[in-house]
């Protein structure tokens, strides 16, 4: 292993983390928040629900209850006033279900002169649900979803309408309370009514594309799924508010600010990253060939989104580490280059990695513990062959979801 360029890819993760935790942005959007007469109660649902319920309860007098819907080991304490719930994601369970009826219950009794204060983020789609179908179905086409290659748009548009939260019906069980939502952002583009499947957000999707997806990518559904995906969605809604902080370009920006430190010059590439991830790997493995023959400074190329992977095997892994380990192969006869990519929310698929990295010692390293690089892609196996080389990124859950970021390191130049 390059020990140099994976001390710096520890130092440019945590410093990216760092900067992108949402404390100080939902202070920032609360500053617009204006409660009514009534009660305020807090509804916190996703990956980061309780990093953003713990800043919003520091705010004195704001909140009277509340309730966090966060991912399993996501809650770091007791917040006064507020319960606590853990739950399964990137596939609900019934503590996904048990946890948003208590959700519910706590809204659906509001007055107009009550609010409820909504904080959501990414992964809010699996950890916020009540189904319109039986629970056991809702799993098994999350997993058709997940192992499809469908983007996050693709599967939320067919979500939305299997459930009773998503879509913006969320919003139509709090009135006649007001709704201030305040939304980190995990979607390119931030899409309000697609991040957690939007459920204080009108859907801007249609009955007509739900059925061309689920025909695209061939889901197995009940005629009750069926019939479901007939039914419009809330088009307009009255009485929410919406406010939306953190994004991907901050995790870039904060990404560029750590290479910069170490001496990089930072070249932003895109912050709108979509494709498969093997592809996004080979691509940034080519970068760093084509600018690794005389180069004279060192140089880290930055692309931040969200890749898919299409599952054909059965081993352990995640978009980032299947990002990361694509690249070994191309910079394998490259003098110090590295390739990492992680999630800002800690989390790589269903491990505890946050992602992967591969450097140009990689392949040898492979080669000696009698591991198939091919072998690896084609089982869909990242997991296993990272840990293997010590490659696995681990932060544990960080408290934020702004989607992810890939780097590409090209350390000092060879000779020409």
């Amino acid at each position: 292993m390059n020990n140099t360029l994976h001390t710096e890819m520890e130092q440019i993760v945590k410093e990216s983390l760092g900067a992108v935790l949402p404390d100080e942005a939902v202070k920032r959007a609360l500053k617009e928040f204006r409660p009514g007469k009534g009660r305020t109660v807090m509804i916190a649902a996703g990956k980061a629900a309780w990093q953003m319920a713990h800043a919003a309860a520091e705010v004195p007098g704001l909140v009277d209850e509340g309730i966090v819907i966060t991912k399993y080991d996501h809650v770091k304490g007791e917040i006064p006033g507020v319960r606590c719930f853990e739950a399964g994601h990137p596939v609900p369970d019934e503590n996904s279900f048990a946890a948003t009826r208590e959700a519910i219950k706590a809204v659906e009794q509001l007055t107009e002169e009550d609010t409820v204060l909504f904080l959501l983020s990414g992964g809010g789609s699996a950890l916020f649900e009540q189904p319109l179908i039986p629970g056991e179905e809702l799993q098994e086409i999350t997993q058709q979803l997940l192992s499809s290659g469908a983007d996050i748009v693709e599967m939320n548009t067919i979500r939305k309408r299997l459930s009773a939260v998503k879509g913006g019906r969320f919003a139509l069980s709090c009135a006649p309370a007001k709704v201030f939502a305040v939304v980190l952002s995990d979607i390119l583009g931030d899409p309000l009514d697609m991040i957690a499947s939007g459920p204080c957000y009108p859907d801007a999707s249609t009955c007509a594309e739900a059925n061309e997806i689920a025909a695209r990518y061939g889901l197995k559904l009940s005629g009750q799924a069926r019939m479901l995906l007939d039914q419009e969605t809330p088009k307009t809604l009255s009485g929410v508010t919406t406010k939306i902080t953190g994004s991907v370009r901050e995790l870039c920006e904060a990404a560029a600010a750590s290479c910069t430190a170490l001496g990089y010059t930072p070249v932003l590439l895109t912050d709108c990253l979509s494709c498969e991830a093997r592809e996004a790997g080979s691509f940034l493995a080519g970068i760093l060939r084509t600018h690794a023959k005389g180069a004279r400074k060192k140089t880290a190329f930055i692309a931040g989104g969200e890749t898919v992977v299409h599952l054909k095997g059965k081993g352990k892994g995640g978009r980032n580490q299947e990002l990361a380990f694509a690249a070994a192969q191309g910079i394998a006869d490259l003098t110090n280059a590295a390739v990492f990519s992680f999630g800002s929310d800690g989390t790589d698929g269903p491990t505890d990695a946050a992602g992967g990295y591969v450097d140009e010692t990689t392949m040898a390293a492979l080669r000696a513990a009698g591991i198939s690089y091919n072998d690896i892609l084609q089982n869909n196996d990242c997991y296993t062959a990272l840990q293997a080389v010590g490659g696995l990124i681990m932060t544990g859950p960080t408290g934020t979801n702004v989607n992810d970021v890939a780097v590409a390191l090209l350390g000092a130049g060879e000779e020409e």
